[in-house]
């Protein structure tokens, strides 16, 4: 099963941007991200017209975080990208005459929509400061074991 992977995506980009002195370039994200400069680009653009990120023109030019790492929630980048469908499974029909797929659909509709309530309220409590601070203890460690 394909997933949407485009919101750890973003937030792999936005971390190597906050710890990059300087614009990056949408070739040094896509070589990060392991993918294609236009595909940054195209996912840059949202952001930007999010507010989230800017882009400067010209030699040294790239992209840049334009927010505060603290107040960019995982539910804002989410709803940058277009809120992207959180689950890949759903209902058979949607509209099935049969009354045992109704009360099917009608369980699983309930389900999902509480889940998908409480995955987007921790998206809102989560910040891209609080992923900053996770990576720096990890590449902390990291370093540690080098030596």
């Amino acid at each position: 099963m394909k997933r949407d992977s485009r919101l750890s995506s973003v937030l792999h980009a936005l971390l190597h941007m906050a710890e990059h002195d300087g614009p990056m370039t949408s070739e040094a994200l896509g070589l990060c991200l392991g993918t294609n400069p236009v595909v940054v680009r195209r996912t840059m653009g949202l952001l930007r017209e999010a507010g989230l990120v800017a882009a400067a023109r010209g030699h040294a030019g790239g992209w840049r975080i334009s927010a505060d790492l603290t107040t960019v929630s995982l539910r804002q980048l989410h709803e940058a990208l277009g809120e992207p469908a959180i689950f890949a499974i759903g209902n058979r029909n949607e509209t099935p005459d049969c009354l045992v797929e109704q009360a099917v659909n009608a369980a699983l509709d309930h389900a999902f929509e509480e889940a998908e309530a409480l995955l987007l309220e921790r998206f809102a409590a989560v910040s891209l400061a609080d992923l900053a601070v996770d990576f720096a203890r990890r590449h902390a460690a990291w370093r540690a074991a080098q030596e």
